[in-house]
């Protein structure tokens, strides 16, 4: 197990570091303290080399300079707010709308616009972590409360990398945190995504209205090309979504959660990389990154569908669909979540 720790540009002036965890097998996981963000994520291949799993920059001006929360860690809300307002308790509240009339991701300087503050690393036999930490005021971002979040990294020689969130608040606000990296597992000369096969343990995705607001009703995933109860290949799912306004999916996903059996898997059949998600909240939001914007990138490429977001969370938009879940947070109260990936190859 190792821990490497170098300079990675500067943001707003201020200087980047990534940290580097490798494991006993090789594989390399870099996290940046801007946005938490996660990097790249490093396996290795047949030939004795490495291959990056994650669509990834050298460059941070690559990262903070695209709209697309590449890889970045997301909050406190994840996925959008209907008309960027809400209630906790009867209580009413107004924040950042940041995309049309709605707050997406928290809204413009979320957790993702941030240098988070290095708590500390941790090596052992087993395992080695990289622990950051963010505290938020409504000056800051426009959500009630003080809020205090923390977020550790952990490599394990399992090949497992676990993101833990962690938060508390001196007022009632809302927490609902994700991981927006892009994957890509086929070798980097292929510019889509399409001869990857996803699977997704979920029976349902939720309608939405134009401005991708859930409507509160759940549709079957059978017999349509959100259906991914078998490993599928992505081209033969997005070939009946290029005809619709997005040209692929940005949507949201019912899944049964779990820390033990895989949300989903991404896998590529070529290479034999393999991705497996776990969660444990009930929500996957997938974008297959539908744009040709140049500053959707792989190492300066550009196509789309370059690479999946695969956003584990709870349901979007819940402080207006309760029976999608609960994401208020209380003073006093400590709210845990996580998500973890396995890799093999």
């Amino acid at each position: 197990m190792e821990i490497v720790k170098v300079p990675f540009g500067k943001f707003n002036g201020q200087p980047v570091t990534k940290f580097i965890l490798v494991n006993d097998n090789g594989v390399q996981v870099g996290i940046l303290d801007f946005a938490g963000l996660l990097q790249s994520f490093k396996v290795p291949t047949k030939d004795g080399g490495l291959a990056d799993m994650v669509l990834t920059s050298e460059n941070l001006d690559e990262f903070t300079g695209n709209g697309f929360c590449t890889n970045r860690l997301i909050g406190r809300v994840a996925g959008r707010i209907a008309n960027g307002e809400f209630k906790i308790d009867g209580q009413e509240y107004h924040v950042e709308q940041n995309e049309g009339q709605n707050t997406l991701h928290g809204g413009k300087n979320g957790f993702y616009n941030h240098i988070w503050h290095v708590d500390g690393t941790k090596l052992t036999d087993d395992a080695v972590s990289v622990t950051l930490s963010l505290t938020l005021t409504e000056e800051m971002d426009t959500f009630p409360g003080k809020m205090h979040v923390v977020a550790t990294y952990t490599l394990d020689n399992n090949d497992n990398l676990s993101l833990q969130f962690s938060a508390t608040s001196d007022a009632d606000t809302l927490f609902n945190p994700t991981n927006h990296t892009y994957w890509n597992l086929s070798k980097a000369a292929a510019p889509t995504i399409d001869d990857l096969k996803l699977y997704v343990n979920s029976k349902d995705h939720l309608a939405v209205d134009d401005g991708k607001i859930p409507t509160g009703e759940k549709v079957a995933n059978a017999g349509t090309p959100f259906d991914f109860s078998k490993p599928t290949k992505l081209a033969d799912a997005l070939k009946p979504m290029a005809n619709t306004k997005e040209n692929g999916f940005d949507d949201i996903w019912e899944v049964e959660p779990s820390l033990d059996e895989p949300v989903a898997t991404l896998e590529d059949p070529e290479s034999g990389r393999k991705m497996s998600l776990y969660s444990d909240r009930n929500g996957l939001v997938m974008y297959t990154m539908n744009s040709d914007d140049p500053t959707v990138y792989n190492h300066g490429e550009v196509h789309p569908h370059n690479g999946l977001a695969m956003e584990a969370q709870t349901l979007s938009d819940t402080p207006h669909h309760p029976e999608f879940g609960n994401v208020n947070l209380h003073p006093g109260e400590e709210k845990t979540c996580t998500i973890k990936w396995h890799v093999e190859y």
